[in-house]
C-alpha cells in the first residue's frame, strides 16, 4: 500500500522551480518524489514544511540531489537533516 504523498510543482517569484511536498515520504512512494525531482529542470527549492514523516528511503533520495536543490523545512524536521549531514551538503531554510 502506498502512503499518501502530494507533490505540487510551481515557480517562485524569482523563477526558481518549486516543488511542494505534503504527506509522508517513505519507501512506498519515494520513487514518485525522485521522478518529480528528476523531471524538474535547473535549480529547485523543495518545500517540505507539510511533510509529516520522512524515512531513510526519503533521505536517500534527498542526498542524490543536494547539488541542485535547497530545502525548506519545519523545526521538527531540521534536526533530522542536521544529524544525517544533509544540512551540510545543501542550503536548508528553517534551521
Amino acid at each position: 500500500m502506498t502512503t499518501p504523498l502530494t507533490l505540487t510543482s510551481g515557480r517562485r517569484a524569482d523563477g526558481t522551480a518549486l516543488l511542494t511536498v505534503a504527506g509522508e515520504i517513505d519507501m512506498s512512494n519515494v520513487e514518485e518524489l525522485a521522478t518529480a525531482i528528476d523531471t524538474t529542470e535547473g535549480p529547485l527549492v523543495l518545500d517540505l514544511t507539510a511533510v509529516e514523516y520522512l524515512d531513510s528511503a526519503g533521505l536517500s533520495v534527498l542526498f542524490r540531489y543536494t547539488d541542485r536543490m535547497e530545502l525548506v523545512v519545519t523545526p521538527l524536521l531540521a534536526p533530522v537533516l542536521e544529524i544525517t549531514g544533509l544540512a551540510d551538503l545543501t542550503t536548508v531554510h528553517g534551521l
